[in-house]
């Protein structure tokens, strides 16, 4: 049997090792805290994250040296918050991930690179992206917790893999979609969380239902222009050029899960922390201030920076984007930036 590790301890990495152990594969996970390995083989839940989700422990090695995590698994799924993955990573060389295949559950940059996890694997670990796969989509971890049915998309340059992939997630909670759009999916996965986070903040200063309906139509339609810088495909609503020829299930578009589905609930779904830390900063709240409540890492925040940077050269036409970074990292008012955006809304 394939052998599995997971790298990171927070909600979706506890939310995935559920579905893991779930299906019935035994994890290497690794966490970082002594104290938290001995309290979760004591009390079988992860005591800080989705502790209704009890393990069964014959599944689950726990262990804080991530070195002897990856030796013993054919295949990491890193789920560690995009603003720690470097530091994560220090800790292990490009011998370490030799003959691994890595899956990405990151919905980030790497901050200080602006750059996607799996072109920082190839810059300083030589790690090539036939290996590498990304598991993203409209889930979130408290859902998958509570077993309510939620839909994964795999995506992956070889195609083959990533239906095996796909296979390590088969609970019946769960339902997986394989694709080969390995850039398109992650920058989406990127925008959505910076949209999410202008959500929270129209939310936190007051607009209605009528006004958030038009922003986040209006986010899709800039985050799909954003994709095409990209040469990503299928981004036309209604628009299904392929169907699998077995199943003649039409192939992902821009309308699927991964992509519209996704960026819709993280900007509506109250579990969003992105939303729920937009939603301080429209209330007036500082940066910090709101990072120290949420607890949490709301990945909108270094994501805006991110993006900003990355469109310094794409050129990308991303009005909306380009307030949510003025607000957070430029401290202009949240009540000012959103009566600029009231003006590019269509």
């Amino acid at each position: 049997m394939i052998k599995l590790g997971i790298i990171g301890s927070g909600s979706w990495s506890t939310a995935l090792a559920k579905i893991l152990t779930d299906s019935g594969h035994h994890i290497q996970w690794w966490i970082r805290n002594d104290d938290n390995i001995k309290l979760m083989q004591q009390k079988r839940h992860n005591p800080h994250y989705l502790s209704s989700v009890e393990f069964n422990m014959s599944l689950v090695t726990l262990s804080s040296d991530i070195k002897e995590v990856v030796k013993n698994a054919d295949v990491l799924v890193l789920g560690v918050p995009s603003a720690y993955v470097e530091a994560t990573l220090s800790l292990l060389s490009a011998d370490d991930l030799k003959n691994k295949k890595i899956i990405s559950a990151i919905k980030g940059l790497v901050p200080g690179h602006d750059i996607l996890l799996n072109d920082f694997l190839y810059r300083n670990y030589h790690f090539p992206l036939e290996n590498y796969f990304a598991v993203l989509g409209p889930c979130h971890a408290e859902e998958v917790a509570a077993e309510k049915l939620s839909y994964l998309t795999i995506s992956g340059y070889d195609i083959k893999m990533a239906e095996v992939v796909a296979g390590y997630f088969n609970v019946d909670y769960i339902r997986t979609v394989v694709n080969q759009d390995i850039l398109g999916v992650q920058y989406a996965a990127v925008l959505k969380n910076i949209y999410a986070l202008g959500t929270g903040i129209a939310k936190g200063l007051d607009y209605g239902d009528n006004f958030l309906s038009v922003f986040i139509a209006n986010c899709a339609d800039e985050m799909a222009g954003f994709l095409k810088k990209f040469g990503a495909q299928h981004i036309v609503v209604g628009e299904h050029s392929e169907e699998d020829p077995v199943t003649h299930v039409k192939m992902p578009s821009y309308a699927a899960s991964v992509y519209l589905g996704d960026l819709l609930v993280t900007c509506y779904s109250l579990y969003s922390r992105n939303r729920s830390f937009g939603n301080m900063i429209g209330k007036g709240y500082s940066v910090q201030a709101a990072q120290l409540e949420l607890n949490m890492v709301a990945e909108g925040y270094h994501a805006s920076k991110c993006i900003h940077n990355i469109n310094q050269t794409i050129g990308a036409e991303i009005p909306i984007a380009h307030t949510i970074y003025e607000i957070v990292w430029q401290k202009i008012s949240a009540a000012k930036g959103f009566k600029a955006i009231e003006e590019v809304l269509v």
